[in-house]
């Protein structure tokens, strides 16, 4: 496994551990993410402080949350990652879901990475 490789699968395993300083262990100070569902961009920011204080309030809205690898492909500064994504809801959040509702979907993570190894961008789709 090469290093951008083990950045990507100890983000994931932070993620799924709801350790945000581990998540940006490897985040440029300027890193960019975007959250885009259906090719809509539901959430996007700049800056690893507004990452942090996003993926910090985002914990509370879980009882449990897991990422799973089913596939990584490597190309020059770029891992795309397909996840596939279950988590248990710690409260409601509309009129349909509800606290302890499940949640499962798959999806696609872009990791794009500088020359120092750095995530710059991380692009979320479902």
């Amino acid at each position: 496994m090469n290093l951008r490789e083990e950045i990507v699968r100890n983000y994931i395993q932070a993620y799924n551990n709801f350790d945000v300083e581990g998540m940006v262990q490897h985040f440029s100070e300027d890193v960019v993410f975007e959250n885009i569902q259906n090719g809509v961009t539901t959430d996007s920011l700049e800056g690893i402080e507004a990452f942090k204080e996003q993926a910090e309030s985002a914990k509370s809205f879980f009882e449990d949350r897991e990422q799973v690898i089913s596939e990584l492909h490597e190309s020059s500064n770029l891992i795309e990652v397909r996840i596939l994504y279950t988590a248990s809801l710690a409260m409601d959040i509309s009129d349909t879901m509800k606290q302890g509702d499940k949640i499962e979907l798959a999806g696609k993570s872009y990791f794009y990475f500088n020359d120092q190894n750095q995530v710059v961008k991380l692009q979320d789709l479902s």
